[in-house]
């Protein structure tokens, strides 16, 4: 049975969980703080409790999951950088040598590379996953990026891949050279959005750059107006890395994990998962907004609220892998802090 048939559960269904529901909140009230004064941190907790079923939450062996692919699109010169350097980044990560390699070794995260797509071959190595689709989509101005025999194979490998890991913290990213042409493309089909406002500077993008992308992408939507369903998108206008990207987010949502989303890529990603599983939603922590144009209006219409606004642009996972102190201090005062009761301290009157 295919992997994705698993359906991702709602947190809350039955009167007990939402019993338990209300002494988690009364716990995090009771916590030796004025209400609410933990802000954000506080909804952090309580969403992290609830995934796991359990007032006292762990986190153990957290992976770092970068899933790598070329876009057609690329030729259409939507990126500051040439194609090559996809095949060049994720050697670099191989290597050590990339900010998310920093930023995972820095917080515990083990790392794995998934070569879902690139335009090269890549030779083997013990962090790569080889789980190349095609050697980078079709050009989606002229014709659909992929197949939907390839974008089902790309989802259901990316489920695997994550069957496979261990851990209960699972941290998205991605690379690949005109990506962000994509997941512009995805929102616009997906939300009514026009493609100016999807779309931004990407890598570095002038402004007379910026202005014929639009135009180019504009061009790609027109051609795909008729898709909606989040599959058609998909396969329409998405690219190998995102595809896979969706079948890990499903998954690991299947499995109770909690699920780390980086930035405008990623989260065209989990645009589409939870356009396929709502539910999923439930399980992802959206880390950061990035400075790309459309991402804050992605998140926006998704009506989820981002850990982190520092300016990053960068993708590769690391806004997800910065997010992670927040994650775990929620962790933390929700297990360690003492409570009103316990201190000896008075409540308010």
């Amino acid at each position: 049975m295919p992997l994705l048939s698993t359906p991702v559960p709602a947190l809350s269904l039955t009167d007990a969980d939402n019993h338990f529901v209300a002494k988690l909140r009364q716990k995090i009230d009771q916590k030796t703080k004025p209400l609410g004064a933990l802000g954000q941190l506080e909804d952090l907790a309580l969403q992290v409790a609830r995934i796991q079923r359990n007032d006292v939450v762990s986190f153990h062996k957290p992976q770092m999951l970068v899933f790598a692919a070329d876009h057609g699109i690329a030729e259409e010169g939507v990126s500051a950088f040439p194609q090559a350097v996809t095949q060049q980044m994720v050697a670099n990560m191989l290597a050590g040598g990339a900010a998310v390699n920093v930023f995972a070794r820095q917080h515990g995260f083990a790392m794995t590379v998934v070569d879902a797509g690139v335009a090269a071959e890549l030779p083997a190595h013990p962090q790569l996953l080889r789980c190349k689709i095609a050697l980078g989509t079709r050009n989606c101005v002229w014709t659909t990026a992929m197949t939907a025999a390839q974008a089902s194979a790309a989802l259901e490998t990316g489920a695997h891949i994550a069957d496979a890991l261990p851990g209960n913290v699972l941290a998205l990213g991605e690379m690949g050279i005109a990506n962000t042409s994509s997941a512009a493309l995805i929102f616009a089909l997906l939300c009514g959005v026009p493609i100016a406002d999807a779309a931004g500077r990407g890598t570095g993008l002038n402004d007379a750059q910026l202005e014929a992308k639009i135009k180019k992408l504009e061009r790609a939507r027109i051609r795909h107006a008729a898709c909606t369903e989040p599959l058609d998108v998909l396969a329409a206008v998405g690219g190998f890395e995102i595809a896979m990207m969706v079948g890990a987010m499903l998954h690991a949502a299947s499995q109770r994990r909690l699920l780390l989303i980086d930035g405008f890529i990623a989260s065209a990603a989990a645009l589409l998962a939870t356009r396929i599983a709502p539910h999923a939603k439930d399980y992802m922590v959206f880390c950061h907004v990035g400075s790309e144009h459309g991402h804050r209006l992605m998140l926006h219409d998704m009506g989820v609220t981002p850990l982190l606004d520092i300016g990053l642009r960068l993708g590769e996972g690391t806004g997800a892998l910065l997010a992670w102190p927040l994650v775990q201090s929620a962790g933390k005062f929700l297990n360690e802090m003492a409570s009103f009761d316990s201190a000896g301290v008075s409540g308010k009157s």
